[in-house]
């Protein structure tokens, strides 16, 4: 299989996680970084992008420090039209990657936050889908104008769903004159699910016909 290449895409498979103890804010991406313990929503987000093959320029765990460095050595990617896989930094020190943005609202999957608003903002326990006014974001940081496909190979698809194939039962309808088959010499019934290319499909229709 390819390589992930899309960070929201990481993001939202992390949904869910949460501070192993809970209110310990230790995390796998506190671990990766180097401070596991540590509020940890920029290290998330650092961690989204490595995980995708797109690190970021600037490693820090700092909201703070990563708008700063922005400001000084990359302005121009400090931008005032969001999109998705933006890294949206907040006013209360806080960060996530862009979902979507739409009217007055942004939705942002964000690390050590709280599911709603009962918890802490910037110091929750897990990672969660969040929707906030735009009011509270102080900056959109774009990082990459684009990202690569996760392409697969000719031959990759082509495993993959043999692959799949392969694990599906034989049709009940089809087991008998499939077993005949078998005794005609028309196919050796190995892999019967398989994918049969045209050249072996044309040959067993040629057996069949000559009553091989």
């Amino acid at each position: 299989m390819g390589t992930v290449r899309d960070p929201l895409e990481v993001a939202r498979g992390e949904l869910g996680r949460t501070e192993s103890p809970a209110g310990s804010n230790r995390t796998k991406y506190g671990a990766w970084f180097g401070l596991d313990g540590n509020p940890w929503c920029m290290m998330f987000v650092q961690w989204c992008f490595a995980m995708a093959g797109y690190p970021l320029p600037h490693k820090t765990a700092s909201c703070g420090d990563l708008l700063n460095w922005y400001r000084k050595y990359q302005p121009e990617r400090i931008i005032a039209v969001p999109r998705a896989r933006d890294i949206v930094i907040y006013d209360f020190g806080h960060t996530g990657i862009l979902e979507s943005a739409a009217g007055g609202t942004v939705t942002v999957v964000e690390g050590n936050t709280s599911a709603g608003e009962a918890g802490s903002q910037d110091n929750g326990g897990g990672v969660y889908r969040r929707k906030r006014s735009r009011a509270r974001v102080k900056a959109y940081i774009r990082p990459f104008d684009k990202y690569e496909e996760d392409a697969m190979t000719g031959k990759e698809i082509y495993d993959a769903l043999n692959d799949y194939l392969k694990k599906q039962p034989v049709p009940g309808w089809a087991k008998e004159e499939l077993a005949e088959a078998v005794k005609m010499g028309i196919t050796d019934g190995k892999e019967p699910m398989g994918m049969v290319p045209r050249y072996q499909a044309a040959i067993m229709a040629k057996r069949a016909l000559e009553g091989k």
